[in-house]
């Protein structure tokens, strides 16, 4: 059986927790990064890491989406509180959606971003980074604030932006949504598997589903087959960045 880690999962999201981590370790997980957005959820992904130890591993993180003005200061406060139990900081980032930018504008985006960057830099954790529509500017943002392991998840930004992220060594993450370009070009030692749980894919089509860390084997054979490796060489090397860049080694 192959060993594979989910690098990014919302599993404060999932109803099931015990069926979703049983069906995960039946597909050969041997680690989920599960990432926080805000106050509530950050609190539950510690509960959740706390109830699957060396399986579940807790990033902590303030999404765009979540940014309220009035809340800004304690929930930066709560990830440095407790960012010595987390691998990560995330996911944190800029979404330039018309929708989010009504909620919390650029510059106020940008402003909590490079806080919690800094939170990562300080701590020595990487950054998960959420970069919708604002690839350019979250990638400034994360050389900018000195941080030296990132990962940009879900990229689907231009080629250029996509040039630069690798030569500063930073990652990209797979989903199962693999039909994107960011997948094709980057190298493998720069690749991580994902699933974004408990997003749902096809949505509205034929195969829809609503995904759980064992899809990362969706993400495993689609992006084994775009890149014309097999899926046992992927996992190898896939789990072995995730473990190196997250300090999972022994799982």
């Amino acid at each position: 059986m192959l060993s594979l880690i989910d690098t990014h999962a919302h599993l404060d999201e999932v109803e099931d927790i015990e069926g979703g981590i049983a069906r995960a370790k039946e597909a050969g997980l041997v680690a989920v990064i599960a990432v926080g957005c805000d106050i509530p959820s950050n609190a539950r992904t510690l509960e959740i890491a706390a109830m699957y130890p060396r399986f579940v591993f807790p990033a902590l993180g303030y999404h765009p989406e979540s940014i309220r003005e009035p809340e800004i200061d304690a929930n930066l406060a709560f990830i440095r509180a407790n960012i010595a139990g987390a691998v990560a900081v995330g996911e944190v980032g800029l979404d330039y959606a018309k929708w989010v930018r009504a909620i919390a504008g650029k510059d106020l985006q940008k402003r909590v971003f490079a806080d919690t960057l800094k939170i990562a830099k300080d701590s020595g954790r990487p950054a998960l980074v959420h970069s919708r529509y604002a690839w350019r500017d979250a990638l400034d943002l994360v050389i900018s604030s000195g941080v030296e392991k990132a990962v940009f998840h879900w990229y689907t930004g231009t080629s250029g932006v996509l040039r630069d992220i690798i030569s500063h060594g930073f990652y990209l993450s797979v989903t199962p949504a693999v039909e994107y370009h960011a997948v094709k070009e980057a190298p493998l030692n720069r690749l991580l598997l994902e699933t974004d749980t408990p997003v749902v894919y096809a949505r509205g089509r034929e195969g829809e589903f609503k995904s759980t860390p064992s899809d990362v084997l969706r993400s495993l054979k689609g992006a084994a087959a775009l890149k014309g490796f097999s899926e046992a060489e992927l996992a190898a090397v896939t789990t072995e960045n995730a473990k190196r860049l997250f300090g999972i080694l022994g799982v």
